[in-house]
């Protein structure tokens, strides 16, 4: 009887009410809360941690941090299971629900005295972790397309994410403190991480339970039976969809050609504790929490692809400065440029996460939502995938090699340097990677967003915006004058006054003379575009206000 009491509950609705979609949004903030608390406390930075614990080797390391990407290829013929049951709620739960049962068997692991058999365990559980969390995704990012409002998406993931980015970092900073307080006791160590998998098991029940309690809205009738190279080639035909493959792809394994190695970065070469690795990782995700509302926001105002021209540039600027974290001289120095560093990767990585997510989310067809995102998934496994080996292999190569430029001045009295750099191992790869994102976001300039406003009426809006709140926060001229600089510059061009011509149509559409704003700025457009100065835009508006009042 229970048995078939469990699918009538996951089933799918004909219907669902405003009531029952916003109560199945709330239990997805709190499933979010607790499955990043499971990630906090045991993945990224912890399960490196327990490998090196039970003293793996680094190519056996390098396969651990394979796993989680790798096993995204399993959403391919995850499309064919759900496009076949068309339960996206009970395939969804059910297969978190199996990953989270290798929670306790990564827990058994430092107790086990073989090491071959600790690290054969290890590498199973993260098969069947990763692998089930990969197979409930795809059928996951389907569920939610359906469920959420396209208006919507924007602003509640961006709320989403920030609920479990806060809890996420509670939890790092307890495993850091647990980890950090295990000193030399290979006994210490057991029960640290003994610990933390438990706990993360005990969270991982609570998140399944909620998302049980999401509402899931029947899928649109299928035509014929569905064959998986015709759903997985479906999306390819779409030119635009295409284009966001290639940015996605590159950008996927740019990034994921440096970030696996931070941590190895950190610990081997500049001598850092894997607790002050964590709390790196607590300040980008303090920092991801502080902006991702605004990065949704933006997305929803104006476009996903906008946000990621912004923030894509700033996460790249920050693995160049991974390759000078070595140049300072002391260790304090060197913690404050990479706290510095994470603070603002861990900005730009909102909104790169954010904006990503969605723009693929908003680019695929309603009904045919799971071939599109299982092709995503799988273009951007290969390439995430593909890029911790291929850059195990030039760290290698790299740590072999050294490129020294050097510009010196020579005189009777001897030889100056005035200038020198120094190229070497992992220089040459945190450069590399940045270079490979430059490419991406080439490819990221051919992808056509629907809704997309053009790039004139972005800067009109946070230029208008930043006029008014100034003008209202300040009365002090000197200040006005340095931060209207914007707006000035804009109006010395042709698009400049043809923003505030608009502006100043819009400010006075609803007078009963509309000539009036017509005839006012009509000498403005007969000036043949020269500068116009900060009073007597002033003047002017003061003017319009006052005819308008008139009538």
């Amino acid at each position: 009887m229970h048995v078939a009491v469990l699918p009538n509950f996951l089933a799918p609705q004909a219907t669902i009410t405003p009531e029952e979609r916003e109560r199945g949004l709330r239990f997805l903030l709190i499933d979010a809360a607790f499955a990043t608390a499971i990630g906090a406390l045991n993945s990224g930075v912890v399960l490196l941690a327990l490998a090196l614990h039970i003293g793996a080797s680094q190519v056996e390391i390098g396969l651990i941090a394979a796993i989680p990407l790798l096993t995204q290829m399993l959403q391919a013929p995850a499309v064919t299971l759900v496009e076949r049951i068309r339960r996206r709620r009970l395939i969804s739960v059910a297969c978190v629900f199996g990953a989270r049962l290798a929670l306790p068997v990564y827990a058994m692991v430092p107790l086990i005295p073989n090491h071959s058999v600790a690290v054969g365990v290890l590498i199973a559980a993260a098969l069947l972790h990763y692998g089930l969390n990969a197979v409930g995704a795809c059928s996951w990012n389907s569920w939610m397309r359906d469920l959420l409002p396209e208006g919507r998406l924007g602003a509640f993931f961006a709320r989403r994410n920030l609920y479990g980015t806060v809890v996420g970092a509670v939890a790092t900073l307890l495993a850091a403190f647990a980890l950090g307080d295990t000193g030399q006791s290979d006994a210490g160590g057991d029960r640290v991480y003994v610990t933390l998998y438990l706990l993360g098991f005990v969270f991982g029940l609570f998140s399944t339970a909620s998302l049980a309690r999401v509402p899931e809205p029947m899928m649109a009738k299928r035509r014929g039976r569905p064959s998986l190279r015709r759903l997985l080639v479906r999306p390819l035909r779409d030119r635009n969809f295409r284009s966001v493959l290639r940015y996605l792809a590159s950008w996927q394994f740019a990034v994921n050609l440096a970030t696996p190695f931070f941590t190895v970065y950190f610990v081997r070469v500049l001598g850092f504790s894997v607790g002050f690795v964590l709390v790196l990782t607590v300040v980008s995700q303090l920092a991801n929490a502080a902006v991702v509302r605004g990065w949704g926001s933006l997305s929803d105002r104006f476009t996903n692809k906008s946000v990621l021209g912004v923030a894509s540039p700033l996460f790249l600027l920050c693995i160049v400065g991974m390759a000078f974290a070595d140049e300072f001289d002391t260790t304090h120095a060197r913690q404050a440029y990479l706290l510095i560093l994470h603070l603002v990767m861990g900005a730009a990585g909102a909104g790169v996460g954010l904006a990503a997510g969605n723009i693929v989310i908003k680019l695929s067809p309603t009904g045919t939502a799971t071939s599109y995102m299982a092709t995503n998934a799988l273009v951007g496994a290969l390439a995430s995938g593909c890029a911790p080996i291929v850059g195990g292999r030039l760290t290698e190569f790299f740590a072999r090699r050294q490129l020294t430029l050097s510009l010196d001045w020579t005189s009777p009295s001897g030889t100056a340097e005035l200038f020198g750099i120094n190229i070497s191992h992992w220089e040459f790869f945190f450069l590399l990677s940045a270079a490979i994102g430059l490419y991406a976001l080439h490819r990221l300039t051919t992808v056509t967003e629907p809704g997309s406003v053009e790039g004139r009426q972005v800067i009109h809006h946070i230029v208008e915006t930043a006029r008014y709140n100034l003008r209202n926060a300040s009365s002090v001229a000197g200040v006005r004058q340095a931060l209207a600089f914007p707006a000035d510059a804009l109006i010395k061009s042709r698009e400049g006054t043809r923003f505030l011509v608009e502006a100043l149509f819009e400010r006075h559409r609803d007078t009963r003379s509309p000539q009036v704003a017509q005839e006012a700025v009509g000498t403005m457009l007969d000036a043949a575009f020269e500068p116009v100065a900060d009073d007597a835009f002033d003047a002017l508006v003061r003017e319009l206000d006052a005819q308008a009042e008139r009538g």
